[in-house]
């Protein structure tokens, strides 16, 4: 055995958080998965509508951060035609961002574009903008684990500094 067949053997995958709009983008959420299945330990697949029974907004929001985002280092979410309007997406942006992870926005094919802009999160725009957060295309970031590495390696190393959470929570989805 060679020593880069030893350090792939022991080599640490990458542990992400991904957000998206369950009822819309499943589809989208499933490939990604079956993509990257054997490059991350892990990828979380949670609808928490259906996970956490309550109507106490604190409640969920720490069980969001303790029970989803607690242990990963990268929030990847995932940017369809509905996503800017979920509630529970914003909350698992503001999570992340509190959490000081890396964050990244994929545009994905369903994403309307209107006057060359897509309509996102707020939260997520805001962070964008700020510089903190990565926006990439789903053809870019599915081209293969290297590139999807090379995105999250670059999130990790913004500066903290640059992050902006100072928007109200969504309380509802649009």
């Amino acid at each position: 055995m060679t020593y880069s067949q030893i350090g792939a053997l022991f080599a640490v995958k990458h542990r992400v958080f991904v957000s998206y709009h369950h009822g819309g983008d499943q589809a989208f959420y499933d490939k990604f998965s079956s993509v990257f299945h054997d490059a991350y330990e892990t990828i979380y697949d949670n609808s928490l509508e259906r996970a956490i029974d309550s109507d106490n907004a604190e409640y969920v929001r720490r069980r969001i951060r303790e029970d989803f985002i607690k242990g990963t280092s990268c929030t990847i979410v995932l940017v369809g035609a509905q996503t800017w309007g979920r509630k529970y997406v914003d909350w698992e942006i503001d999570a992340s961002l509190e959490m000081n992870h890396a964050l990244i926005g994929v545009r994905l094919p369903t994403a309307p574009v209107s006057g060359g802009k897509v309509t996102v999160p707020g939260r997520l725009h805001d962070n964008i903008v700020s510089g903190y957060a990565l926006w990439e295309s789903w053809e870019s970031v599915t081209s293969g684990a290297a590139k999807l590495d090379a995105c999250i390696a670059a999130a990790k190393l913004r500066e903290n500094s640059l992050i902006n959470n100072v928007r109200s929570r969504r309380l509802r989805n649009a």
